[in-house]
């Protein structure tokens, strides 16, 4: 697969872990589990559920503008939520907020716990470039 295909945020994590970011396969672009991680790699806002998944959509943001693509064009996701209970309205607002009235389909699993302490969201999603923009 072409170089071009892939995309990284260049964090240590990458090669550490060994994945991409995202990789278009066909029309599809199947990007890994987002989090909030700044430019240089670094786990910011821990047990703040709020600001971690805004960072969170943010890096999607980045994602999206590499591959021309738009929020519209995203059709799946799988949110991992810690404290799922105590953070579904938020991720329901954050939700809301993200995607306006695109409504892609979704899955929120409640987990015990996350890669970094303090981690409290992680989403992975499929987009569709087929889709209107």
């Amino acid at each position: 697969m072409a170089t071009s295909d892939v995309f990284n945020h260049n964090v240590p994590a990458e090669s550490d872990f060994g994945y991409a970011q995202a990789i278009r396969s066909g029309e599809l672009i199947h990007v890994s589990g987002q989090l909030s991680l700044d430019e240089a790699g670094d786990f910011l806002h821990p047990d703040d559920f709020a600001a971690q998944l805004g960072l969170t959509y943010a890096n999607f943001d980045k994602i999206l503008s590499h591959y021309g693509a738009t929020r519209a064009q995203i059709v799946s996701q799988t949110l991992y939520v810690v404290n799922l209970r105590q953070n579904a309205g938020a991720v329901a607002a954050g939700n809301l907020a993200y995607f306006g009235d695109h409504r892609p389909v979704s899955t929120v699993v409640g987990v015990t716990e996350l890669t970094f302490p303090g981690q409290v969201v992680e989403i992975s999603c499929v987009i569709d470039t087929r889709l209107p923009a």
